[in-house]
């Protein structure tokens, strides 16, 4: 059984590989946020991903900056651990190299609009026919078939159509959208999660696949269900920071700050209770049981409200965390980024980035005690691998060498 410091967890790991998926190779056609996020979760993993950069991308462009850097975050944070091949796929010799790097690879990842890559030469069909037990994970906002296929989409437009966004935000007021690019990181891991159960397929099999992950899918599949209930006749309601199913559970305003709580079963009621000087509570009537405090939400709301406003947030937390309780201190993301708590589960990595600085970047989310994944180095420049790319390719024809492009994008 493992202990309680990263040590003993890691005690088995092995420093040979560069994670579980070493020796897999990835290409990543991709641009924005969803289709690099799944390369790079298998980066994460040690695949070797080679990002294929077209000319005069954007994505280095994107505010903000990391501070000291010059580097665009966005760039940054998704790249990270990957290689940059320049290429031009809309050109013979970029889509001739191309074709030739899919044989030598196991997963290509697009999410450019169903047809695109076709037009170019490059698509599924054509990946296939050069090496038939590919793995083609393809990201876009609508899928690759039904009637809106070729209709354009960004993270919002999804948050939009998939009903997320009129959930959102307190009761009476206006659709509200995530802060984050929740359709974009949702499809990103649908992708990543895609391309793993294909390559275990075709490790039994030989076999290789489409895999085909629309945001607008992912939206749902990531919802808790509630297309379900809305399907069957129960469209949910919007509850802004309470559950619908949970009382209490909200947000509790303290003397200098503010706590989220939630409590559902009813031992866990009798502890907050006790923990509130209340004990009657417990068993008291509109209190006692789950199915009366949903019918008293108002009541019990107002009673956890006025126990935590004249407390220090952090005595509330340590009062509850002590009884087992689920608690936290509502905290912004500068003082999130600044806990220690974050060193010791490696989700804040310094990182040495493209420029020579060093800045902490988000590390993987899923640890391996014997493949450990970890950020091994920052984004690329555009181009910067183009050249050990293609040496490793072998002998590239004259003509295709001198239109491969291989400086900047």
């Amino acid at each position: 059984m493992h202990g309680h410091d990263a040590g003993d967890f890691y005690r088995e790991a092995r420093d040979d590989l560069a994670g579980p998926l070493d020796g897999v190779r990835v290409l990543d056609v991709t641009k924005v946020w969803s289709g690099p996020l799944t390369s790079a979760i298998l980066a994460d993993m040690g695949a070797d991903v080679i990002r294929v950069e077209l000319p005069h991308g954007r994505d280095g462009e994107v505010p903000p900056r990391i501070p000291g850097t010059g580097l665009s975050w966005f760039r940054q944070t998704v790249n990270r651990n990957k290689r940059s091949a320049g290429l031009d796929l809309r050109e013979p010799a970029g889509r001739e190299t191309f074709l030739r790097l899919v044989s030598t690879a196991d997963v290509v990842v697009e999410n450019y609009r169903p047809g695109t890559l076709d037009g170019w030469g490059v698509g599924w069909a054509q990946c296939r026919a050069v090496r038939p037990d590919l793995v083609f994970v393809s990201i876009s906002g609508w899928g690759q078939y039904g009637d809106r296929r070729t209709e354009a989409a960004y993270d919002p437009i999804v948050q939009a159509a998939s009903g997320w966004m009129a959930l959102n935000g307190p009761p009476g007021a206006g659709p509200v959208r995530a802060p984050t690019f929740l359709a974009d990181e949702l499809a990103g891991l649908h992708g990543a999660i895609g391309a793993l159960g294909a390559l275990w397929h075709r490790a039994r099999t030989g076999e290789g696949q489409h895999v085909d992950v629309a945001m607008f899918d992912a939206m749902l599949a990531g919802s808790a269900g509630l297309h379900t209930l809305a399907a069957a006749g129960r469209p949910p309601d919007r509850w802004g920071n309470q559950t619908d199913f949970v009382v209490p559970s909200n947000v509790y305003d303290c003397a200098d700050g503010q706590v989220y709580l939630a409590v559902a079963l009813d031992r866990h009621w009798r502890e907050l209770a006790e923990a509130m000087d209340r004990p009657e509570l417990a068993r008291a009537p509109g209190f006692g049981r789950a199915a009366d405090r949903l019918a008293n939400r108002v009541e019990v709301d107002a009673t956890v409200a006025g126990w935590c406003r004249g407390r220090p947030a952090d005595a509330v937390v340590a009062a509850l965390v002590a009884r087992g309780l689920t608690v936290s201190r509502v905290r912004s993301v500068a003082e999130v980024a600044a806990d220690p708590y974050l060193a010791q589960r490696e989700m804040l990595q310094p990182t040495v980035l493209s420029d020579g600085s060093i800045a902490p970047i988000v590390g993987p989310a899923a640890k391996f005690s014997r493949t450990p994944t970890r950020v091994r180095h920052g984004a690329p420049t555009p181009g910067q691998h183009t050249a050990q790319v293609l040496d490793e390719l072998g002998p590239v024809p004259v003509e295709v060498a001198k239109k491969t492009y291989d400086t900047t994008c």
